[in-house]
């Protein structure tokens, strides 16, 4: 405990405040609701992958497959340490065997595949297993004649498994091509970041590309870039506002709109009634 001048200094709970790391206002844990936006500015904080299936899924819906999966060393990549004892550590820190849940869930009531990636599991980075778990959602997408929505946030290939993370990007994209010839409908959803080998592969190959305001989406980062070519980059280079001028992406969504959004997009497709998803979205709504 510490002291001043005016006798005892009562110690601080920690974990109070939360800065936010746009404009910087400090906010009370208590007014951070579960779709974590800056009362002040909307900076989007990032989340976990359990907390994004609880604000896009019906509550109750996601049923989560294949989550005993676990990477294994097969390169034996050594660092700072072992590349299985990072693993070790990473899973008993999150609780979670990999950097993706996946599974059926329904939003709004519409059964899809989906997929969240989670950067608190190594920086979202993906590896074999991750490659895996979206190779297999597709495929069961086409099997049961579901939509598949995959909500990316990803520093790109994980160089622990060298070449085996890179065909990834082919295996994922080959799954999602037979989902495709078979009349598939897929959405992706870029989050901040969304980068590296993600970016170029699964995350941008989608019927439909959303992306969260201000999300940082590309492949080698600006930094690299900016040294590589010797020269300064535009404003909001690499940001979804920045891509959505360019058309590399087809709409930015604030996380409190995406539920409504992805089922509506999905009635669209359906030759359904959109009208019927705003009249669920608002008494969901009020309910709240």
């Amino acid at each position: 405990m510490a002291w001043t001048r005016f006798g005892k200094k009562k110690d601080m709970p920690g974990g109070l405040w939360i800065k936010c790391g746009d404009c910087g206002v400090m906010i009370f844990h208590k007014d951070f609701t579960a779709h974590k936006l800056c009362p002040e500015c909307g900076h989007h904080f990032s989340l976990k992958g359990t907390e994004r299936v609880a604000i896009t899924a019906d509550q109750d819906s996601f049923e989560e497959l294949w989550a005993d999966m676990r990477t294994i060393d097969a390169l034996g990549f050594v660092d700072r340490g072992p590349y299985s004892e990072k693993i070790d550590k990473v899973v008993s820190k999150t609780g979670r065997n990999e950097a993706v849940l996946t599974g059926r869930a329904k939003i709004l009531g519409i059964p899809v595949a989906l997929g969240v990636m989670d950067f608190s599991f190594l920086g979202g980075s993906m590896g074999v297993v991750v490659g895996e778990k979206i190779t297999r959602l597709v495929e069961l997408a086409t099997e049961e004649n579901l939509p598949v929505i995959i909500f990316c946030a990803s520093g790109g290939a994980r160089m622990h498994e060298g070449a085996l993370s890179l065909m990834q990007m082919a295996k994922t994209c080959s799954a999602l091509s037979r989902f495709n010839d078979a009349g598939g409908f897929y959405v992706s959803v870029l989050t901040n970041p969304t980068t590296g080998g993600v970016t170029a592969s699964f995350a941008s190959v989608a019927d439909v590309i959303l992306a969260e305001p201000g999300a940082l989406i590309g492949f080698a980062g600006p930094r690299v870039i900016r040294e590589t070519l010797k020269q300064e980059l535009p404003n909001g280079f690499q940001r979804a506002e920045f891509l959505l001028e360019k058309g590399q992406i087809d709409r930015i969504v604030a996380r409190p709109d995406l539920r409504r959004e992805l089922a509506k997009l999905i009635a669209y497709r359906n030759g359904g009634d959109p009208t019927e998803i705003e009249a669920l979205a608002a008494a969901e709504a009020a309910g709240a």
